[in-house]
């Protein structure tokens, strides 16, 4: 499948992969916009230090619409939605019976019977099944995979960007709002959020699917003004491992459980009921088996998915489920599910393709979260 942007970013030789079943940029060339330099490391640091502009339109969309429709929510998700109100979005989980993740997603509530769904690409169908399987007469569950774009400005400069197409807002985080584009009126109401995967202040605009495309190119325009870059997914990823952001079918998955990935803070288990909370509340009262840790690496490993780690004296603690080069720290980080046992400041070992690299288990994030 392809983004409403998929001409754009072949027109600028984008190294494209599959995201979810989606041919989705991974990074731009020097030259994608302007002259500016391209690639992974330029588009993480302009990120953290001016503006990036992001096409995440893989991502999934579905609305949730009827009387009683946040009570509905709120017995299938983790989270409570009780504590959030009109205008405000909320990040939760949709598990199964034995507690293993469907999918991680946002929740926006626009009103008490009208919420709007961000799941992961691969997952949107699945997500939308199961809401109907569940939806009781009159709630109707619509999957509008490819109704909207998603466009995620991220990056200090992020406001001035938007400011700059006569658009000033006092969001709070993970608040949303919809607007007019000023002077740009064929392009439709565009939802704009408080909110982004990469740690640093920004929002994520949807506008219709049909807008996605001139609304980026005004986008880019005023990005480039500031210096900043079009960014692939590779940047998000390094971005968002930086910051220890869980990533479904790695740090999240049907085997993996919110409370195994730290991700408890979403899990309600207050709550009446909600699928999975059954055997959710029995993990929460014998501890997890394992539990997701940070790893920085201190010498040149450059640790990935699958790769095991081990206890000084050779025992095998778990595995990685993300690793990467932090661009930020200029080592490698990773991210693994491990023994419980495993503390922080811990010295450990993960075996890089048969050579033992030494890292240390560390507090996440890995650098400074700057999103509020």
């Amino acid at each position: 499948m392809k983004s409403p942007l998929f001409d754009w970013h072949s027109a600028r030789d984008a190294k494209l992969a599959d995201f979810g079943g989606w041919d989705m940029p991974i990074e731009y060339p020097k030259g994608a916009v302007a002259d500016l330099a391209g690639g992974v490391l330029a588009e993480h640091a302009a990120v953290r230090e001016r503006v990036g502009l992001f096409d995440v339109s893989h991502l999934g969309k579905i609305s949730v619409v009827g009387h009683g429709a946040k009570n509905f929510l709120n017995t299938m998700i983790t989270n409570d939605l009780n504590k959030i109100s009109t205008g405000s979005a909320q990040y939760n989980l949709l598990c199964n019976d034995s507690g293993g993740v469907i999918d991680d997603l946002i929740v926006y509530q626009r009103s008490e019977e009208n919420f709007f769904l961000i799941p992961n690409a691969a997952n949107c169908a699945d997500v939308a099944e199961v809401l109907r399987s569940h939806a009781p007469v009159g709630i109707e569950i619509t999957n509008l995979h490819e109704s909207y774009g998603v466009l995620a400005l991220q990056g200090p400069l992020s406001s001035a960007v938007l400011e700059a197409l006569g658009i000033s807002l006092t969001l709070d985080y993970m608040a949303f709002t919809e607007v007019r584009i000023p002077g740009h009126d064929d392009l439709g109401t565009v939802i704009i959020c408080r909110t982004g995967y990469t740690g640093e202040f920004g929002y994520e605009l949807l506008p219709l699917w049909e807008s996605a495309l001139p609304l980026w190119e005004l986008l880019v325009k005023e990005v480039s003004v500031l210096d900043g870059r079009v960014c692939g997914l590779g940047a998000r990823d390094t971005l968002r491992t930086e910051m220890g952001y869980p990533l479904h079918g790695h740090e999240l998955s049907l085997e993996i459980s919110p409370l195994q990935a730290s991700a408890g803070w979403a899990v309600a288990l207050s709550k009446p009921t909600f699928l999975g909370s059954v055997a959710l509340t029995s993990e929460k009262a014998s501890g997890p088996k394992r539990v997701l840790r940070a790893l920085k690496c201190s010498d040149r490993g450059i640790p990935r998915a699958g790769m095991l780690v081990k206890s000084e004296s050779g025992e095998v603690l778990g595995e990685v489920t993300s690793g990467t080069f932090s661009p930020t720290l200029k080592t490698g980080i990773a991210l693994a599910l491990l023994l419980p046992t495993v503390k922080v400041e811990d010295v450990v070992e993960i075996d890089v393709r048969g050579r033992a690299s030494k890292a240390t288990i560390t507090k996440l994030p890995f650098v400074i979260s700057h999103v509020r």
